[in-house]
């Protein structure tokens, strides 16, 4: 379902709607797939992996008490996660931008011989379409996500420190 390359001259892989389906089939993006479903069984899989992962780090740091423990194992998770998230943000958006946009930066053979094409009716309409029904609602999905993970980091500050 890639876009034909006979009227446009961009490069293919430069073009936004392959760019969209090159991310979404990629390995991270995909694991948080479109779905809201997908994207809830990945934070929880990311969950899970962090907090095996993070098991040791925590134990190598000199903790008192069990719950000191299990503050500091959420307040690793809860980073990572973050972490993860900046990262689908920054992918999404870079792709949204060029698929709502009328004109298409692209280079032909390397950094020095940047080119400007102007969007077809067509290729524009397409491309507004899956931006604005595709890309952006997993955007505003990430963006909430990041908004609860932050407030949830500040309360485990908060808690860890009245810990400490």
């Amino acid at each position: 379902m890639f876009s034909s390359k006979n009227f446009c001259p961009v490069p293919f892989d430069q073009q936004p709607l392959n760019e969209f389906y090159a991310l979404k089939d990629s390995c991270l993006f995909s694991c948080f797939g479109l779905k809201l479903k997908n994207y809830l069984y990945s934070i929880l899989g990311v969950c899970c992996v962090s907090a095996i992962i993070c098991i040791p780090l925590v134990s190598a740091i000199k903790i008192f008490s069990l719950i000191q423990f299990f503050a500091l194992e959420s307040l690793f998770i809860t980073f990572i996660l973050i972490i993860i998230l900046i990262r689908l943000y920054l992918g999404w958006s870079y792709v949204v931008k060029r698929l709502l946009s009328a004109t298409i930066f692209y280079e032909e053979s390397g950094w020095y011989d940047g080119q400007v094409w102007t969007k077809t009716a067509d290729m524009l309409t397409k491309d507004r379409l899956v931006g604005i029904y595709c890309v952006l609602p997993v955007l505003h999905r990430i963006k909430y996500t990041f908004a609860i993970l932050v407030l949830i980091l500040t309360v485990e500050f908060f808690f860890y420190g009245l810990l400490c």
